[in-house]
């Protein structure tokens, strides 16, 4: 047993050292205001000549709980939005020249989407349809010409022959992602909402989980769209999220792949993954040796890939989290509040990914439903992956944030009335310092960890139940302690078993409202918690 425990030590810590012992850059981020520019979150782009072309999305914050008020139509997105960022100028044009079937689309939430050269290819979204007065996922598929549409926009002049539609079941899907390897797309995840939202308990609506990957080939000749769809990949526990963040990727073997990060839901609890699922020209693969903590829900991120030592890095920018910093120590909050969190996930050449904490913030609950829009002249690989070896500045500006929900708290879903979060109108620059000063980036030592405690219910009113993993049976340890390290309790857990374990414990005298650090220890690994104990 030691020297199993030995080897184990000793591979966790050649992980560990396997990655740049310097951070690899910095982040920057610089504000900037758009007169009249209003807020928008959700929404869908594609851009020309250093245009943004804005689609959908909505103009109110978190969507509220109240069935009456949910995704009202008040705040739908009903105009095209064209954005000039460097001269600060923004044009509007309405959607009421389109088609019906195109207006309800192009007005909804959470679309796929996916540019390929002139054409933004956008598909299903959740919105407002008029023949069944009530809400749905759209099943269309909308090719839209970007540079004429922006012409358009600009110019005050019609567009209607710029954007064709069409229909297929396979694209009733909101809250996933359109990605493409290669010549082949793949519509990622996400779900079939039809009905209106209700969080009452009432059948009001139907929700299917799409729990796959779609892939099909476009073949467009600029007048007709073309399907032809490839086998779908199928898996009911693993692809089984939404709202989550699917981002381009150099692999390790040099090769174009996609990851899909965290999401929600897992099909036995309400809770985000914390897992990631790599994809590839030829399948899938889960990655349980990692684990994000940091940033869960969709937002903006920023990819890049430095060649020469064969690292990925992904940049994630605010949202929302299971999990968050709070002076070294991991925060667990099961009701998954806004953050301000900035972290990375870096894969090195072997395949191996850890998650760092940024020193870098957003400067408020700020980010989820934002995007990331790369400046199109930067060094990119054919999938927008930022070449970071060809960033010969010191200092770059490789793109911008704009939107998102802005909230005014970390939780506020259950008192949401509408004045608690609002659409960001919040441009940021974002710039990448290639001259980083040493280790300011912290590593997040769970994200590469074994033992992946999670703590249910959190917070809690001192019961709850304490979820760890197992690779190697061991005699483990349970503290509790207060702020100060005041050690409250102690126990020692036997008869435990390989894979998933269970501790339940209900602790009396604790303070409401207080915070209390909760240890795990076994013999090759220790993480360290905080809970809360509510008020």
């Amino acid at each position: 047993m030691a020297n199993k425990i030995s080897i184990c030590i000793a591979f966790l810590l050649m992980n560990f050292s396997a990655f740049s012992q310097s951070d690899p850059f910095n982040i920057h981020i610089e504000s900037i205001n758009i007169s009249g520019l209003g807020g928008l979150q959700a929404y869908a782009f594609g851009q020309n000549n250093g245009k943004w072309l804005i689609v959908g999305g909505r103009l109110d914050g978190l969507h509220r709980r109240q069935p009456f008020a949910a995704f009202d139509v008040v705040g739908n997105n009903n105009q095209l939005i064209v954005i000039d960022p460097v001269t600060q100028q923004k044009w509007t044009a309405p959607l009421t020249s389109l088609s019906v079937a195109l207006q309800e689309q192009l007005s909804a939430t959470n679309m796929e989407f996916h540019q390929d050269g002139n054409y933004l290819y956008l598909i299903g979204g959740y919105g407002y349809n008029a023949t069944t007065a009530t809400r749905k996922t759209f099943d269309n598929l909308t090719a839209i010409d970007i540079p004429k549409v922006i012409q358009s926009v600009i110019g005050g002049t019609a567009f209607s022959s710029y954007f064709r539609q069409i229909s297929d079941p396979q694209f009733a899907v909101t809250g996933g992602h359109l990605k493409k390897i290669n010549n082949t797309y793949y519509l990622i995840g996400g779900n079939k909402f039809d009905g209106n939202y209700n969080p009452m308990g009432n059948p009001t609506y139907t929700q299917v989980y799409t729990n796959a990957i779609r892939k099909f080939n476009i073949s467009d000749n600029d007048t007709t769209l073309t399907i032809t769809h490839l086998p779908t990949i199928t898996d009911a526990t693993n692809l089984h999220r939404r709202d989550y963040n699917a981002v381009p990727q150099i692999l390790p073997n040099r090769l174009e792949g996609i990851t899909a990060f965290s999401g929600v839901f897992q099909p036995n609890i309400d809770l985000p993954f914390l897992n990631c699922v790599n994809i590839d020209s030829s399948g899938y693969a889960v990655n349980n040796a990692f684990q994000q903590y940091y940033n869960h829900y969709h937002c903006a991120v920023l990819p890049m890939y430095s060649s020469s030592n064969n690292e990925m890095h992904n940049v994630f920018f605010g949202g929302m989290a299971q999990f968050f910093d709070s002076a070294g120590v991991l925060v667990q909050d099961n009701n998954v509040p806004f953050v301000k969190t900035i972290a990375r996930v870096t894969r090195n050449a072997s395949g191996v990914m850890a998650e760092y904490k940024l020193p870098v913030e957003m400067p408020g609950l700020l980010g989820s439903g934002a995007e990331f829009i790369p400046i199109q002249s930067i060094p990119q690989y054919n999938n927008e992956v930022v070449k970071l070896d060809s960033l010969t500045a010191d200092t770059t500006l490789l793109g911008y944030i704009y939107g998102g929900i802005s909230s005014t708290a970390a939780n506020i879903f259950f008192t949401n009335n509408g004045s608690q979060s609002t659409a960001s109108s919040q441009i940021f620059k974002v710039y990448v310092v290639k001259n980083a000063a040493v280790n300011l980036h912290k590593l997040n030592e769970q994200s590469m960890g074994t033992l992946k405690v999670q703590v249910f219910p959190n917070p809690n009113d001192g019961n709850f139940v304490v979820k760890f993993h197992l690779n190697q049976i061991s005699t483990t340890k349970i503290t509790l302690s207060t702020m100060d390290g005041k050690l409250l309790e102690e126990k020692t857990i036997t008869d435990l078993k390989l894979g998933e374990n269970t501790y339940q414990r209900k602790i009396k005298n604790l303070q409401l409202g207080g915070a209390y650090i909760l240890t795990l220890e076994t013999a090759y690994e220790k993480i360290t918690q905080k809970i809360i104990i509510e008020p």
